[in-house]
């Protein structure tokens, strides 16, 4: 395919940013990842690893010259320091896409939406969050709306929780299963009956893609929201999960009273407990709009994105994993 620009990845050694990096280059974009590790990263066919740090604007700034795209995929690991660091790096893209020109691309989710809005969220639905991280998503997305008055285009696809075959910071791999072992057991956080909608990360990836394509025809400031995966009552994902496996798989329900204990000296647990809310209710995103603008959403079949990601994680043998139909 002809090349189409480059483009810069900011988190790309995360879940989305690796999975939209790697589809970037198959669509022919010379993909430039900004990394304070960059000298220690793996080869990866066609990405470019830049070193530098995404809280420094000037760091920043350099490694977007000469892109069309910027991927807004960072976060700190394991939550920590989200207060200190999520809005400044959030302010660095901002700066650099002013300077380039760049479009910036954020994978968004239903953390900046209260009880208040539940249960479907549109686009339009009101945004008053209900945690303290939400409360930081929300103000994310403010600043790139009011960055478009300056000229600085942005897109913000929202989607359910994230599961894919690379680690994250996400429910699936930091709770139902353990990366690295057999599946024996999973911990599902919801309350049985209780609807919970999922996003595999390539999907979500090849969504980015089909939006950019047609960047040119969106609004400065684009929000949409992807369908991924429903569940109706809770059991979908964790009976996917026993059938990849292959075994009967033990199904418990996460202790949240017991990590109330721990939440106060365990950054990771103190912000999983402060989510418990979302699990609590059925909450699901209308995907009218991105239908009416690329027809179709990329959606992959659930037992295959499953087993895709349980062998990403090292839960199963590469052998296990069939290819789709």
């Amino acid at each position: 395919m002809s090349m189409n620009g480059r483009a810069l990845v900011l988190g790309a050694s995360g879940g989305i940013g690796g999975e939209t990096a790697r589809q970037l280059v198959a669509e022919g974009w010379q993909v430039h990842a900004l990394s304070r590790r960059a000298t220690s990263m793996p080869a990866i066919p066609g990405i470019t690893w830049v070193p530098g740090d995404a809280m420094s604007p000037d760091a920043v700034r350099r490694a977007a010259a000469g892109c069309r795209l910027i991927l807004h995929a960072v976060n700190p690991p394991g939550y920590r320091n989200w207060h200190q660091l999520v809005l400044p790096m959030m302010d660095a893209t901002i700066a650099a896409a002013h300077a380039t020109g760049a479009t910036i691309l954020l994978p968004g989710t239903i953390y900046n939406y209260g009880s208040d809005a539940c249960p479907i969220l549109t686009e339009t639905s009101p945004q008053h969050p209900d945690t303290a991280k939400g409360a930081i998503r929300a103000e994310m997305e403010r600043r790139l709306q009011r960055a478009a008055d300056g000229g600085v285009r942005s897109i913000v696809l929202r989607a359910g929780d994230f599961f894919g075959p690379r680690p994250g910071n996400n429910w699936f791999s930091q709770c139902l299963v353990q990366p690295g072992r057999p599946v024996r057991r999973v911990i599902h956080p919801g309350r049985p009956g209780i609807g919970h909608q999922w996003t595999y990360l390539p999907d979500m990836a090849a969504t980015f893609l089909r939006l950019v394509a047609i960047r040119d025809r969106l609004p400065a400031f684009t929000t949409l929201h992807m369908a991924g995966h429903w569940d109706p009552d809770g059991t979908a994902m964790t009976t996917a999960i026993a059938r990849a496996a292959g075994r009967p798989v033990r199904i418990r329900r996460l202790p949240w009273r017991m990590l109330g204990l721990a939440a106060p000296f365990v950054p990771l647990i103190r912000n999983l407990r402060e989510m418990r809310h979302l699990w609590q209710m059925p909450i699901r995103m209308s995907n009218d709009r991105l239908l009416a603008l690329i027809g179709v959403e990329p959606h992959t079949p659930l037992d295959e994105a499953v087993r895709r990601t349980l062998t990403g994680l090292g839960c199963l043998p590469p052998a296990q994993t069939s290819q789709p139909g």
